[in-house]
C-alpha cells in the first residue's frame, strides 16, 4: 500500500551506489501532438541525480532532432534534499501540494523554453506489488513478480489531470490533458538488460487505461505479456487480471499496438493504438526508451497516451551484431 510517506526519498536498503529513486511526469499538448516528459533519477547513496526534459511532435532518429531536449547528469542533490520540494540547477522545480496526489512543476532553461503545470490526481496511487490493488499479484499470476529487474522494487502509477503551459523557444502553448505519471525506487544498474513496455491510453477524466508489459527482445517485442495495470472507469480503479498485446514495429518503435485487457470486474477492453511521434529517450546511460505518442481507439472513443518500449543498449548491440553475423553468413 502506498502512503504519503512514499512521496519522499526512501532509505536505501544498502550502500549500493546504483540505488535510484525516480519521478516521471509525462504529458502532451493535444493541439500540437507534442509529447513531453519531465524525468528525474536520484542516486541518494552518491548524492547526485540526473534530469531529462524532452518534447517532441515528430518522428525523429536522434534526440537533437526533437522539438526540445535537455539531458543533464551528476546534478548535486545537496545535504537537505527533499523529494517533495526541490529545485535543481537545470531550472526544474517540483513541489508536492499533497504528496502523491497533487504537484506543481516548473522548468525554465533561461533561454526561452519553459514548462509550467499543475498535476491533480484522479485516483489513488496504484501499487504494482499490492495484492489488494493488483489482481495479477493476488493470483500470483505469471509475470506478477515483474519489477523491471530491481528498478521497480517499489513502484506506483497514477492517472490525473495535467494543466498549464509550455513555452517553446518563446512561443506559449497552453494545454490540458489526462495522462499518467509514476514513481519508483530500488537498485537500478546502468547496465540494464531488462525489457519493458510501459503504456497508457486516456479517453476522458472518466476513462483511462494503464499497463506494463514484458516482451522478448529477440523477437523485437512483437508479443506483449501483461505484468501489471489498471482501468480507471468513472472514478473507480479496476486492476487488470489478464491481458495480452501485439505490437507492429518500425525499427524498434511501436507503429501499431493491439491490446486485450481484462479487469477485476471481468470486463474486456480491446484497444488499438497508432503512433503519431517517435523519439529515442536515453532515460539513463545504457538504456533507450523508444517512445511514441499514440492515438488510441476503444469502443468508439478516441484517446491519447504514450508507449515507452525500453531496451538495454547492450541488448541492442547484441541483436545488431547477431543480425550482422547472420547476414554475413548468408553472404558467404
Amino acid at each position: 500500500m502506498i502512503t504519503a510517506a512514499d512521496a519522499s526519498l526512501h532509505t536505501p536498503t544498502s550502500d549500493d551506489p546504483t540505488w535510484a529513486e525516480t519521478n516521471f511526469f509525462g504529458f502532451y499538448v493535444p493541439d500540437l501532438g507534442l509529447n513531453c516528459g519531465v524525468y528525474t533519477l536520484f542516486r541518494a547513496n552518491l548524492g547526485v541525480g540526473l534530469s531529462t526534459i524532452c518534447m517532441n511532435s515528430k518522428r525523429v532518429r536522434a534526440p537533437w532532432e526533437a522539438d526540445y531536449c535537455d539531458m543533464q547528469m551528476h546534478i548535486p542533490m545537496g545535504p537537505e534534499f527533499d523529494l517533495c520540494d526541490y529545485r535543481l540547477p537545470n531550472g526544474l522545480s517540483v513541489r508536492a501540494i499533497e504528496p502523491n496526489m497533487a504537484y506543481d512543476v516548473d522548468f525554465s532553461d533561461g533561454e526561452g523554453t519553459e514548462i509550467h503545470f499543475a498535476y491533480r490526481s484522479l485516483m489513488p496511487a496504484f501499487d504494482i506489488h499490492d495484492p489488494a490493488q493488483d489482481p495479477m499479484v493476488a493470483a500470483a499470476a505469471d509475470g506478477s513478480d515483474f519489477a523491471w529487474g530491481t528498478a521497480y522494487n517499489g513502484h506506483f502509477d497514477q492517472t490525473g489531470v495535467f494543466e498549464g503551459e509550455v513555452v517553446l523557444r518563446g512561443i506559449r502553448h497552453p494545454f490540458r490533458c489526462i495522462s499518467t505519471w509514476d514513481h519508483s525506487w530500488g537498485p537500478r544498474s546502468e547496465r540494464h538488460a531488462h525489457t519493458m513496455s510501459w503504456l497508457h491510453a486516456h479517453f476522458s477524466p472518466q476513462l483511462a487505461m494503464h499497463a506494463i508489459f514484458d516482451f522478448d527482445a529477440a523477437t523485437n517485442g512483437s508479443e506483449l505479456r501483461l505484468t501489471h495495470g489498471y482501468v480507471l472507469d468513472d472514478g473507480q480503479v479496476h486492476g487488470l487480471k489478464a491481458g495480452s498485446g501485439r505490437t507492429r514495429r518500425r525499427g524498434h518503435y511501436a507503429e501499431e499496438v493491439s491490446l486485450r485487457l481484462v479487469d477485476s470486474s471481468d470486463r474486456t477492453w480491446e484497444l488499438q493504438g497508432r503512433a503519431m511521434t517517435a523519439f529515442p529517450w536515453n532515460a539513463w546511460p545504457n538504456v533507450v526508451g523508444y517512445n511514441v505518442l499514440a492515438r488510441w481507439e476503444c469502443r468508439g472513443l478516441t484517446g491519447y497516451g504514450e508507449i515507452q518500449d525500453f531496451f538495454g543498449v547492450q541488448t541492442l548491440s547484441d541483436l545488431t551484431h547477431a543480425t550482422g553475423r547472420s547476414a554475413a553468413g548468408a553472404a558467404r
